[in-house]
């Protein structure tokens, strides 16, 4: 049964893998034994890929695209295929999230949000999203397999609980909304998931991870309110979303396609 968790020769494109979350993804892939397609409009890959990358056991290597852009897609399959291979597995990982940090522009009221942000969270969240599944979705139903593996969020299933950032008003002395473009793309991901599974039957399957909160050094205040708000009373860790992923890309989630898979300490259970 364990070996249904294996990827070995497998290969994996994570978008937005040089980031926080898709940094943990390439990792725990790589130590699934796939050779892993980071794909990113960084320049280069970050430290702690760096060192995934030397040797030719279990490659990694970025490939630099915007998700946004069908063609620069369409060029780096190409790179892709010539490097590794065919994909067999999909990490929708490129997102943009907001958070109290986040510059004061994109921290405004409902009423005063602007088109202007709406139109970029929806182009990299929920186009992005789109435009890769349609290539590498088409590379993999070509190649007869695959597994489509879409980011969505808790605030995709249920909605932000705003009270969490009320504290901010009084410690920053502004406010801090989590903005509606955000709860608006991760729910759209559960819909166009269901849809893609139906469409790529019976060779790629496509399933959503929805992760709740996970832990990276938030403020004490943060994390205790978010912790009692959650059944199992705490965040979660990177291994907990990843582990997720990795069940959802492996044959040990062979007869699953179209469900969104909550990794969130119950929290979309009240």
């Amino acid at each position: 049964m364990k070996d249904r968790f294996n990827l070995e020769n497998r290969i994996a494109v994570v978008t937005g893998g040089n980031g926080l979350l898709g940094t943990e993804y390439v990792e725990a892939l790589v130590e699934a034994g796939a050779r892993v397609a980071v794909l990113d409009t960084a320049s280069k890959l970050n430290e702690r890929l760096q060192k995934k990358a030397l040797g030719n056991d279990r490659p990694v290597e970025l490939f630099t695209a915007d998700v946004t852009d069908k063609k620069a897609l369409d060029e780096a399959l190409t790179r892709i295929e010539k490097r590794f291979g065919t994909p067999d597995i999909l990490i929708n990982n490129a997102a943009i999230d907001f958070d109290p940090g986040a510059d004061a522009k994109e921290n405004q009221s409902f009423e005063e949000y602007s088109l202007q942000s709406w139109n970029k969270v929806i182009e990299v969240n929920l186009t992005g999203t789109m435009l890769s599944c349609q290539v590498f979705g088409a590379a993999m139903a070509r190649k007869g397999r695959g597994s489509i593996i879409n980011m969505s969020s808790i605030y995709g299933l249920v909605a932000p609980d705003q009270r969490l950032y009320k504290y901010l008003k009084e410690k920053n002395g502004m406010p801090f909304i989590k903005p509606i473009a955000y709860t608006a793309t991760k729910s759209a991901i559960v819909g166009i998931t269901k849809w893609l599974a139906v469409y790529y039957a019976p060779k790629v399957r496509v399933n959503a991870l929805a992760p709740g909160g996970v832990f990276n050094g938030q403020d004490e205040t943060f994390v205790k309110s978010y912790s009692e708000r959650t059944p199992l009373q705490r965040m979660g860790k990177p291994e907990e979303i990843t582990d997720a992923m990795l069940f959802l890309a492996s044959d040990a989630s062979s007869y699953i396609t179209g469900t969104t898979l909550s990794v969130d300490g119950g929290w979309t259970t009240w």
